[in-house]
């Protein structure tokens, strides 16, 4: 089958966003536009730390976290693509991201990257959200999202 398919200069694919990206051959092997995914990355992250803001000025606490959770994650996504050049792995888990690609934690960050990770589970599931929704005043939100802002200002850093 690899035969059959040798001839070929570019192919589509179907990125997890739904959107079509296209790809060179190199043999038999894509060649990816990292520059162009990472890009990608990026801008979503942007957008979804903006949802993020606006949702705390709704008063949706939990749900900005879970924003907040996402937007630092495609941030991550962005750097270990850059810097492996390989897709990233299917985890919501930030400090492992971290591990993955190598980035030295300090332990103040490395304790925010486990608490942001929380927010995933516990914006998104029924067995956690209702101590999850009555931890999030808008005390609280602030602080993380301040700690959300410094964290993805440091990750674009590296970027």
């Amino acid at each position: 089958m690899e035969k059959e398919y040798s001839h070929l200069h570019s192919i589509e694919i179907i990125t997890i966003f739904e959107e079509t990206k296209t790809i060179e051959m190199t043999g038999n092997e894509p060649k990816i536009d990292i520059d162009k995914i990472v890009k990608h990355w990026i801008e979503t992250s942007d957008s979804d730390f903006q949802t993020m803001l606006d949702l705390y000025k709704s008063k949706s606490y939990g749900w900005s976290l879970f924003l907040g959770h996402i937007s630092t994650e495609k941030l991550l996504k962005a750097l270990y693509l850059k810097k492996l050049n390989d897709h990233p792995p299917r985890t919501h888990n930030l400090y492992r991201l971290c591990e993955l690609i190598q980035i030295d934690l300090s332990d103040e960050y490395a304790d925010w990257l486990d608490e942001i990770t929380s927010f995933n589970l516990n914006a998104r599931y029924d067995d956690y959200k209702k101590e999850f929704y009555r931890l999030c005043t808008p005390d609280f939100t602030k602080s993380w999202i301040d700690k959300i802002s410094t964290i993805r200002t440091w990750i674009k850093q590296m970027l």
